[in-house]
């Protein structure tokens, strides 16, 4: 059900979403965000108080971002996040739990398509 006021979708209970196989829709991100142009999905799920939950997807690469508060969790895949603030890599594989703060400078290094869940704060 949708706010209509805002539009946005409200996550119910009911019938479940196989994270793992679930579609995407999928996009190209932007030439400057990065050494190659990956191929990424996202299907957001809906909204559970306050917070946006949904699946994403990025194909092999290395693209650099500025985060959101968001708590994700890796389904599969392999990659490395640097952080240009001095936080320490992070190795992400299957089980990975990790919390990244809003305004946080990061590069991506994609080895093997890596798939998450994620817990989204609102944009501020």
């Amino acid at each position: 059900m949708s706010d209509p006021a805002t539009g946005v979708v409200a996550w119910e209970s009911g019938p479940h979403t196989d994270a793992r196989t679930t579609d995407l829709d999928y996009h190209r991100l932007p030439e400057e965000l990065g050494d190659s142009v990956p191929m990424v999905g996202e299907r957001v799920l809906g909204d559970f108080a306050g917070v946006t939950v949904g699946v994403w997807e990025i194909e092999p690469s290395t693209s650099c971002d500025v985060e959101i508060d968001e708590v994700f969790i890796v389904l599969s895949g392999d990659a490395t996040v640097q952080f240009e603030d001095g936080t320490p890599d992070l190795e992400l594989g299957p089980g990975s739990v990790v919390h990244v703060r809003s305004g946080q400078k990061t590069r991506w290094i994609v080895r093997d398509t890596l798939r998450k869940i994620f817990i989204a704060a609102p944009a501020t």
